[in-house]
């Protein structure tokens, strides 16, 4: 998600993929900021693992808690304070990974929650020759087309997450996050404590904090949306509006107030529209 309190998205163009360069469990837009001005966007807490490739002269920095990085990145769930900043025209592809897919595609994603690190840490060598070839794309289209077929090569180089735990998260994230392990636990035929060990171990998140972060992304959508924060409570599965205000709060850094005027989910459904 962005935010920003200086980024005016009338002079941001926004591109989506075609049907035929989706993948399942993989979101891609890009981003074209046309104004040669100093930008500055906040980036809250997602239920995904995002790549961003720097595809801009100047290159972007990113900082959190204080660490800088520049160029392209890696982010892992909850990534805590996180700030990316830069200077005149620049371009961004990101790549939203859903975390069973993340697993597999990333290697070390369990190592990532809670980090941002170079893509070049993750990538090696291959994260040069990916930014080369779609710098050199000639339209998003293009560029769309490249990072699938890169996406896809490396879907199939390792095995997949435990069916249980690839279980797991689907059903926290098609509940929005109500629902209790226990629960989950007994359809996958596994312990409590089986599935707990499994779950973080393969996708660097408790089942509990998975649900809490799903929960918060669809409290901020409604908020965003105009909804009460009383409602948004109730509808949300808080055990009340204070309750919200504090999730709201670990994951945001804002209270439900300012997130629901943020500007950050101003262009979801243009970016994300499959989300």
């Amino acid at each position: 998600m962005l935010s920003t309190g200086t980024l005016d998205w009338a002079w941001v163009d926004v591109a989506v993929p075609r049907p035929s360069d989706r993948l399942p469990g993989i979101s891609m837009a890009g981003f074209r900021h046309r104004a040669p001005a100093h930008v500055d966007i906040a980036m809250v807490a997602h239920p995904s693992v995002t790549l961003l490739v720097d595809l801009s002269e100047k290159g972007i920095v990113y900082d959190t808690q204080g660490r800088r990085q520049r160029g392209s990145v890696v982010v892992g769930l909850l990534p805590g304070d996180l700030r990316a900043v830069s200077r005149g025209i620049g371009e961004c592809l990101q790549i939203r990974l859903e975390p069973v897919v993340a697993a597999v595609m990333l290697g070390a994603s369990t190592e990532l929650s809670g980090t941002v690190v170079s893509l070049e840490d993750v990538w090696g060598r291959d994260a040069g020759r990916a930014e080369d070839r779609l710098r050199a794309a000639a339209s998003w289209d293009e560029r769309f087309t490249i990072a699938a077929e890169i996406l896809a090569r490396r879907l199939g180089a390792r095995p997949p997450v435990d069916p249980e735990v690839a279980h797991t998260w689907r059903r926290t994230l098609t509940s929005r996050g109500r629902v209790r392990v226990d629960g989950l636990a007994d359809e996958v035929g596994w312990s409590r404590k089986r599935l707990w060990s499994r779950f973080r171990s393969q996708l660097g998140i408790s089942p509990k904090r998975a649900a809490r972060l799903v929960r918060f992304d669809h409290a901020a959508h409604l908020l965003a949306a105009g909804h009460a924060a009383a409602g948004v409570a109730t509808e949300c599965g808080y055990v009340d509006q204070s309750h919200l205000h504090r999730e709201v709060k670990t994951f945001a850094g804002l209270t439900p107030t300012a997130v629901a005027v943020a500007p950050w989910l101003a262009i979801d459904d243009v970016a994300w529209p499959t989300s």
